[in-house]
């Protein structure tokens, strides 16, 4: 294959590209994204993995160029689709590869690279990745800043970049000066005045405005400087930029802001002077007074937080923490200032608690209807870089690592000492806990471990020789299994045999961990169609991406395929009398390819189609009107050939019809397990073309089509055998009245002529479907609500392990399937429940909205521990974090009990309202915040509740926040009687 100027030989080609994916990420470097579908079929065409190696070569497995429009959001040039995840719909590869494989076969003539950047995250772990969702920034002109113009920028851009780019927007001269300003609040302005520093120092963040400014032609600036002429001596540090706050009319001198900072022990006269990561890191100086909106009376701790772009997920997790009153206290009081313990090697320098007090400060001011979490934001970045990006991210996770980075920030044990741990060796229960609660206290000791960790009990017994090994362990999060659905809802198309019919898109409920054949049950309830006479296919670009064999698992089927169920007329891919076809539909196009096998001028369009054809004695004249009539609901037949003028091309025709060997897609690798019994074979069954009786190739002959004459019917279309993508051409078929050869491989291409098309296509009818009833349906649970105390059991029931989670016996000296059972033993103050809502499988993910049930005061633990110290643990809930939508995306929101007002509060990023005790309680509710009574009580004013939390406001309305809260709604500002505002320049985009 390599001679004259082809590609490599298809080992070299493997070799290659296996080695350049491996390579290290390293920054600055470009990557470029391919569809998986695409360079799945290429590693099936080149044999990549073990399974695919007899099968190297074929040309039915030959990918063609490479096609991403599967990655492009529709309407968009080259706008990625939302929440696409690696390796499951795109790869990653860099520079060199792309150029290879473009090389070699050739890409989409109209499509661009998806081409990103390499960038680092970390300020003390160094993380490289690649950049797969750009930043989007909003660019204007000063003095216009509703005329924006959106563009996509990499966090390794520079401002330097992002200004020459603004200066193209808006056609600027070169020799006129200009200097960029952040515009993040409406009348809070930031001078980026530091041009090597990139988007990610900046700390920019999606949906930013940023305003270009020219400088006037008597050398002022129509934006004065927020530095004046009279400071520059103290501002010669440099440490930062500029903060301008006012309208662009009248101005402010930023040095009048104040900035000092005086503290309490309640929650009233808080104002920060936090300024940066430990000596401004980024070179920027952020100013808390100036990134919130400030009222003269709001209610402490009623402080939404904006959203940075798609940080729902962080704001939903630290409303929770804020509204834990002893948590919050301890923090509002600077107790922590005293632990803080910077050289723990586990820690972050203190650096999180410095910046998660700094908030809470803010939030508890009663300063603020609102405010920017941005340096929290960018300090768990630089210490967590997989919260650094701007991508959508669990909340719970965010959790986890807070309160752990909390702990060791403020951890009491400043040398941790090395200690063994011992099995309980029949020892006693009580002695064995307390032995290992003491061993954890000695390395961890701190305010998180004082409220929220707990202790478990685990039973381990093998089965084999009856060993029983039982410790204890330390916990913070109580993460409760929710009652799993066992049926999932797929949508489908189903398409009759009978070619009037429309194809019916339907609901079926399937068993999640079913098979395909009960996927065709569920069709045929509905259809009367036996399911033994289905075929379930994965449409993807006009194609069959994959058809499935009867026992292929159910959750190798994702949300997002389509799937279609076509009706067919045999039970068996051997049948004698009948072979099923699957046929692609093409029109010419402009696109050329340097692929050597490509049908570079023509491409599918449509859905494609099963067709019954009988296997012997069919002519190309039989074949054609079988294909005829199969779109007759669509296509018109010409009644005569007065539509062909001009020279117009027929069908694409050769010399002869022979057998070819053609084969369906699969990406199961377990699909030779089941394929013989599939209606269509699956890959496994495929082989190469064959060469013909009179010794011509298979290969594709690039011949026009000629005219017909005039005795002749001119036909709309030609038809050609094509792999099983329709991207490579293997045989054309001729019109020499011999029967063509089928075999159970046998693709073919329709070949539209594009007047034809034109003339008897009608591409509406073509698209038009019906809707069964079941399309209106809700998708729902069909399990009623359950109790947080059934979770709980659930947790608590022993179980078997599965063999990938096998225990090791230290008697049997092997891995056993033991059981193994948890009892909860000592339970925290601040008691965490994590309803474990998203579930995992190989090719399947999954959210359960099951409705848990759950208490908002008095929740009696006390019947669930087993600990001897015969404690009360009682709780009423403090927050909660919501979770709404799907996987990869959705918002988070949360609910919190306010410890002044008593009253339960809506936190929604930036905006905050009053909330009904009743609405607490949802499907959405994902992480539940308890305390314990003998910690805060709301019920009484306790000599352990905190003295400026156990009292409640005496006038509500007084502290600015009446029964009718403020909220916001798309950009709208609203104001109650008590002074809360939420403006609509400062709350960003939710996600």
């Amino acid at each position: 294959m390599a001679e004259g100027g082809g590609p490599p030989e298809l080992q070299t080609q493997k070799k290659e590209i296996s080695e350049l994916i491996n390579t290290t990420l390293v920054k600055g470097d470009t990557w470029f994204l391919i569809d998986s579908k695409w360079f799945k079929q290429w590693k099936k065409y080149v044999g990549f993995d073990s399974w695919d190696a007899y099968n190297m070569g074929n040309s039915s497995f030959n990918p063609g160029p490479i096609d991403n429009s599967g990655l492009i959001k529709d309407g968009t040039e080259n706008h990625l689709k939302e929440h696409l995840i690696d390796d499951l719909d795109y790869i990653l590869v860099p520079q060199e590869a792309w150029d290879k494989l473009v090389e070699w076969y050739g890409s989409i003539e109209s499509q661009e690279p998806i081409d990103r950047k390499v960038v680092e995250y970390g300020m003390f772990v160094k993380h490289c990745k690649v950049e797969v969702y750009l930043m989007e920034l909003k660019l204007c002109e000063n003095g216009k800043p509703d005329k924006f113009v959106t563009q996509q920028f990499s966090k390794a851009d520079t401002i330097e970049t992002i200004e020459n780019k603004m200066r193209k927007l808006f056609n600027i001269s070169d020799d006129t000066d200009t200097r960029v300003w952040n515009k993040y609040m409406s009348n809070t302005y930031e001078h980026l005045n530091k041009k090597e520093n990139t988007v990610q120092d900046a700390g920019l963040y999606q949906g930013q405005v940023l305003v270009i400014e020219k400088k006037n032609e008597d050398g002022s600036w129509p934006r004065q400087s927020s530095v004046s002429s009279s400071s520059s001596a103290s501002s010669s540090s440099a440490a930062s930029t500029s903060t301008y706050n006012g309208s662009s009319t009248g101005l402010k001198d930023s040095n009048k802001v104040t900035r000092n900072s005086t503290n309490s022990s309640g929650y009233g006269s808080y104002s920060s002077s936090y300024s940066g990561y430990g000596g401004s890191t980024s070179g920027y100086d952020y100013n808390y007074r100036n990134s919130s909106r400030s009222s003269a009376s709001v209610t402490p701790g009623i402080c939404g937080l904006s959203n940075l772009g798609n940080t729902c997920f962080m704001n939903s997790a630290l409303q929770c923490m804020s509204n834990v009153p002893p948590l919050t206290q301890y923090f509002i009081n600077d107790d922590y200032k005293d632990e803080l313990n910077t050289n723990n090697p586990l820690g972050m320098h203190g650096e999180i608690a410095k910046s998660y007090a700094d908030l809470i400060k803010q939030i508890w001011s009663g300063h603020h209807t609102y405010t920017i979490p941005r340096n929290f934001k960018m300090q768990v970045g630089r210490f967590a870089p997989q919260f650094s990006g701007f991508q959508q991210q669990d909340s719970q996770e965010l959790l986890a690592f807070l309160l752990d980075g909390l702990h060791e920030d403020l951890n009491r044990i400043l040398k941790k000492p090395y200690i063994e741990s011992k099995d309980s060796d029949g020892r006693n229960d009580e002695v064995v806990s307390k032995e290992s609660w003491d061993n954890h206290l000695k390395r961890n000791n701190s305010i998180i471990t004082d409220l929220y960790h707990g202790q478990f009990k685990s039973t381990l017994v093998c089965p084999e020789c009856s060993k029983v090994s039982v410790t204890f362990d330390p916990f913070c999060f109580l993460s409760l299994p929710l009652p799993i659905k066992k049926e999932r809802t797929l949508e489908v198309f189903v398409v009759s045999m009978e070619p009037q019919s429309k194809p019916v898109q339907m609901k079926v409920s399937v068993p999640k961990m079913g098979i395909v054949f009960d996927l065709c049950k569920s069709v045929s309830k509905v259809t009367q169609i036996p399911p033994e006479k289905m075929a379930v296919t994965d449409v993807y670009n006009h194609r069959f991406h994959k058809v499935f064999a009867p026992n292929d698992r159910i959750d190798s089927i994702t949300d997002r395929d389509d799937i279609f169920v076509y009706e067919v007329p045999v039970t068996v891919a051997d049948n004698p009398d009948t072979v099923i076809i699957p046929v692609y539909l093409r029109e010419k196009s402009n696109r050329h390819s340097t692929y050597q096998y490509s049908a570079g001028s023509y491409s599918l369009y449509g859905t494609p189609m099963l067709v019954a054809v009988p296997r012997k004695n069919t002519n190309y004249h039989d074949l054609y009107d079988i294909m005829l009539k199969k779109m007759e609901r669509y296509v018109t037949e010409p009644e005569n050939n007065d539509w062909w003028e001009e020279g117009a091309e027929g069908g694409n025709e050769v010399t002869e019809n022979g057998e070819t060997e053609m084969d369906s897609d699969s990406d199961s690798q377990d699909q030779h397990n089941s394929s013989e019994d599939a209606i269509i074979p699956s890959e496994k069954e495929a082989s190469l073309p064959e060469t013909k009786e009179n010794g011509k190739s298979s290969e594709t002959i690039e011949e026009p089509m000629p005219k017909p004459v005039e005795q002749k019917k001119c036909r709309l279309f030609g038809m050609t055998l094509v792999n099983s993508y329709g991207s490579a051409d293997v045989n054309r078929l001729h019109d020499d009245g011999n029967p063509i050869k089928f075999t159970n491989r046998t693709y073919i291409a329709l070949d539209w002529n594009p007047k034809a098309k034109e003339k008897f296509y009608n591409d509406q009818l073509a698209e038009e479907y019906e809707q069964h009833e079941s399309m209106s349906y809700r998708t729902s649970s069909r399990r009623q609500a359950v109790d947080l105390s059934d979770c709980i059991n659930l947790f608590l029931t022993e179980e078997i392990l599965e063999k990938e989670d096998s225990w090791y016996c230290p008697d049997c000296k092997k891995h056993q399937e033991a059981s193994k059972k948890f009892d909860l033993w000592k339970l925290p103050k601040v008691l965490v429940v994590h309803l474990k809502r998203f579930s995992y499988t190989r090719f399947w993910r999954d959210k359960l909205d099951t409705m848990v049930n759950f208490p908002l005061t008095n929740m009696d633990m006390t019947p669930h521990v087993k600990g001897p110290n015969g404690q009360e643990y009682v709780y009423d809930l403090m927050s909660v974090t919501n979770h709404y939508g799907g996987l990869g995306g959705g918002h988070y929101t949360a609910y919190g009990r306010n410890a002044k007002t008593r009253h339960w509060y809506n936190f929604d990023d930036s905006s905050v309202s009053k909330a009904d005790r009743d609405s607490v309680v949802s499907k959405a509710a994902y992480v539940l915040f308890y305390v314990r009574k003998d910690c805060f009580d709301f019920d009484a004013s306790s000599s352990t509740s905190p003295a400026s939390l156990a009292q409640p406001e005496e006038d509500e309305n007084a502290s600015g926040m009446d029964n009718e809260a403020a909220t916001t709604t798309n950009g709208q500002s609203a104001t109650t009687n008590g002074g809360q505002i939420s403006d609509s320049e400062d709350s960003m985009d939710t996600n």
